[in-house]
């Protein structure tokens, strides 16, 4: 049985994960053919499950709330023929307590207390500090790798959140800050983001009732 998505299914599920994007970055996500997104993201909007907005010379695609209930039933429908769904809870539960260690990494790499401000702002002038957060997010990258592989085998649009993650790591650890914690790169905290996303829409839960 074919563990490939199919292209309406990618182009609604890559705006769900982005969250907001334009048509060349949701083309981009899973690898699609540009002109094919466009033509997909017109239907989609046609049926009501998009919606583009510009703002200050951008502009971009975001789910409507009809397109979120369309996209979780397609995923539904995909994770049921596949046979994956256990896998995929399994694999969640696992996820959750990588998920705790995560957010307080970024915190600590956003914030780092002082004896008179518990909620100073992180400067990065304490290698210390920030060694030991870059520590505990290469121990995530590596419990994030199998999670991956077994997700991959059940669906492969799961394949590369690793390897992006990895990738984000490697360059916070070259002297790059950004790419732990920014939202307009390719950070561990975006790739992190978006896989937590995959994951609550594939198995239609939300973040306020995950266990």
């Amino acid at each position: 049985m074919t563990r490939d998505s199919a292209a309406g299914l990618l182009v609604l599920h890559a705006v769900r994960i982005t969250g907001y994007a334009d048509t060349p970055v949701i083309a981009h996500r899973f690898g699609l053919d540009a002109a094919e997104t466009k033509e997909l993201l017109y239907d989609a909007e046609a049926y009501g499950w998009v919606e583009h907005t510009a703002f200050a010379g951008s502009g971009g695609w975001s789910l409507t709330e009809r397109g979120r209930a369309e996209n979780e039933r397609l995923l539904g429908a995909e994770l049921a023929r596949v046979g994956g769904v256990e896998e995929v809870r399994a694999v969640h539960r696992e996820f959750l307590p990588l998920n705790a260690l995560l957010l307080r990494a970024c915190t600590d790499w956003q914030l780092r207390p002082t004896a008179g401000d518990r909620l100073a702002v992180n400067d990065h002038s304490d290698a210390g500090w920030d060694a030991r957060v870059l520590h505990e997010l290469a121990d995530i990258d590596r419990a994030l790798a199998p999670l991956v592989d077994r997700l991959g085998s059940v669906l492969t649009r799961f394949l590369g959140y690793d390897r992006r993650f990895t990738a984000a790591l490697a360059r916070a650890r070259a002297g790059e800050s950004a790419w732990v914690d920014r939202t307009d790169v390719d950070s561990c905290h975006r790739v992190w983001f978006e896989l937590h996303e995959d994951l609550i829409a594939t198995l239609g839960i939300s973040r306020h009732t995950e266990p």
